[in-house]
């Protein structure tokens, strides 16, 4: 049951804009803890950018960002660090180094940031999470030998290695077809109950937002047009904007 008294981000007053730009524009929102949130937008409409700055890749022009009690902003570059290690971030391309292995893709960060794993530890690790995206076969193989729909299972695997308590998903069905989409749909549920994250989904795909979404939030002309369910969110919208959205995705009843 999503416990709606603990957000483990809290979002007031966002704004970011690239030059004469403006991309956010006063964004409010929170992500509850044990949740899957969907940031739903067309291309362009700052999804992407809002979880850069969730993630200390960029910086807002103004507001308050809290994650996990922390302001963003206020972190010293070694704080900022450590409250990465709590953050999850699934790209949209997966992110794995074409030169290394399955097993040395996921090894990099662990080595990187856990000091005190023995080899047979980290071996442990990554072997449990591959069994938990079920592609444990892909150990010894290189990113070239993967399918579109491995590598993004590789890379949330990966992400997961560290054990974040937040995972956000960058478009995580962008270029995927509809077999291999559902498969990745399920996938985020699965995460969401075997690792105990909370979530922020980004993306432009209505049956993914359906299918993973506890709740849902629609990102237009900068600020956040409608916020809750999926009937909420569309099937009981009135405005016009929202509408469009809804018939740009193909959904039909």
């Amino acid at each position: 049951m999503l416990d709606t008294k603990e957000k483990v981000v809290e979002i007031r007053g966002l704004y970011k804009s690239f030059g004469d730009l403006d991309v956010l524009m006063g964004v409010d929102l929170d992500l509850y803890k044990g949740e899957n949130l969907v940031v739903l937008g067309k291309s362009g409409s700052g999804k992407s950018v809002l979880i850069k700055i969730l993630a200390g890749l960029l910086q807002q022009d103004a507001g308050s960002l809290k994650v996990l009690g922390n302001e963003i902003i206020k972190l010293n570059y070694r704080e900022l660090n450590k409250l990465r290690l709590e953050i999850g971030f699934s790209f949209q391309n997966s992110a794995l180094y074409d030169s290394m292995t399955v097993r040395e893709n996921m090894e990099f960060p662990l080595v990187r940031n856990v000091k005190n794993l023995t080899k047979g530890e980290i071996t442990k690790r990554i072997e449990g999470l591959l069994d938990s995206v079920g592609l444990p076969q892909t150990i010894n193989q290189m990113p070239s030998e993967l399918s579109g729909g491995q590598k993004k299972r590789i890379g949330i695997a990966r992400t997961l290695i560290l054990e974040p308590q937040i995972m956000l998903y960058d478009e995580p069905t962008a270029g995927l077809d509809p077999i291999t989409c559902g498969d990745i749909n399920n996938l985020i549920n699965q995460v969401k109950e075997e690792f105990n994250t909370s979530s922020i989904v980004i993306t432009h795909d209505l049956t993914c937002a359906k299918s993973t979404g506890d709740r849902m939030a629609l990102l237009l002309e900068g600020k956040f047009d409608a916020v809750g369910s999926f009937e909420e969110v569309f099937e009981l919208a009135e405005d016009e904007r929202v509408k469009s959205f809804y018939d740009y995705n193909f959904i039909r009843k």
